[in-house]
């Protein structure tokens, strides 16, 4: 062979390589995504499992859920893994909330690439029947009128339904006591056993309870009313126009991830989740699917965090 001929080759060789690799750059996922999450049976962990299902229906994804138990254990395996786009993370505002009063391993806003807010799952307040109020006005002016009387419970210090309650005391300048659990569970418990006045938690697990009569519901936290408690209005019809106070699911990936992958991801998402079956699912959990930009995401976690910072320093809440 001339030497002329075995350069020409060489150069066929390289340029066939080169292509391949561009070829495979452009096909991305050419393997499983690794969709972390935590709450193993909580709605984290079926916002997860709903999704990677979505995305495996809808465009044909091959995905696998790897559910860590812990928030800070998954987030942290995130922040650290490559930027590639097939390790990803769905997540609460928790992810966002805690390290406003509590040291973690990663900074939420430095570490991460949103994605996409897959939905937002209100919290309803409600109380015992044993207090004097039907309504949040009628609530809030008894709470004026005795000041510290009332006490509200939650899954624990520093959670969704903490932060809601001391959103309502500032709000409505009112005084109240704050009641820790280990848990929604038993939260809900003193509530019923009428124990402690009333709670902030998710609508769904609360819902059959409404109906029976066991607790009165007064208002839901998102702006609008939840498709699950209609009937239901929310702060912000009640003279409280910014009160939101939603656990979000979200959908993250680690900092550095190309905006091309990012963008991918995105549209997966948003195909996923518009699937009526999947909007029902949603439904069914008492979240309302949101499946908004990278761009709107970034934007909503800039005006939560020092919304929710104002709250914590109010309150004074520091980890315990």
């Amino acid at each position: 062979m001339s030497k002329l001929r075995l350069v020409v080759w060489t150069l066929l060789a390289v340029v066939s390589v080169l292509g391949a690799g561009a070829a495979c750059a452009q096909a991305y996922p050419n393997r499983p995504l690794r969709i972390l999450t935590t709450g193993i049976g909580g709605s984290t962990d079926l916002a997860a499992r709903t999704v990677a299902q979505g995305l495996i229906d809808s465009v044909g994804w091959s995905v696998v859920v790897d559910n860590r138990g812990s928030t800070i254990v998954s987030s942290d395996m995130v922040a650290k893994a490559p930027p590639d786009g097939y390790t990803i993370l769905v997540i609460t505002d928790g992810l966002w909330r805690g390290p406003l009063f509590q040291k973690m391993p990663f900074d939420p806003v430095k570490d991460f690439a949103p994605i996409t807010v897959i939905g937002k799952q209100a919290n309803v307040l409600y109380v015992h029947p044993s207090v004097p109020a039907r309504s949040v006005q009628e609530l809030v002016a008894y709470a004026k009128a005795n000041p510290g009387k009332l006490n509200f419970a939650s899954g624990g210090h520093g959670t969704a339904g903490h932060l809601s309650g001391e959103l309502l005391k500032t709000e409505a300048k009112i005084q109240m006591q704050h009641v820790a659990y280990k848990g929604t569970g038993p939260a809900l418990q003193d509530v019923l056993a009428g124990h402690v006045h009333m709670a902030f938690s998710a609508v769904a697990p609360i819902i059959p309870h409404i109906q029976s009569g066991a607790v009165r519901a007064l208002a839901v936290t998102s702006l609008t009313r939840s498709t699950a408690l209609a009937d239901v209005p929310a702060f912000a019809e009640l003279g409280y126009p910014d009160f939101e106070a939603v656990t979000w699911h979200s959908l993250v990936a680690p900092a550095g991830t190309p905006k091309e992958t990012i963008a991918t991801l995105y549209r997966a998402a948003a195909t996923a989740l518009a699937d009526p079956d999947t909007k029902k699912q949603y439904e069914n959990l008492g979240v309302d699917i949101v499946a908004n930009t990278p761009e709107e995401f970034a934007a909503y976690i800039n005006a939560e965090i020092p919304k929710w910072a104002a709250v914590i320093k109010a309150a004074g809440i520091s980890a315990e």
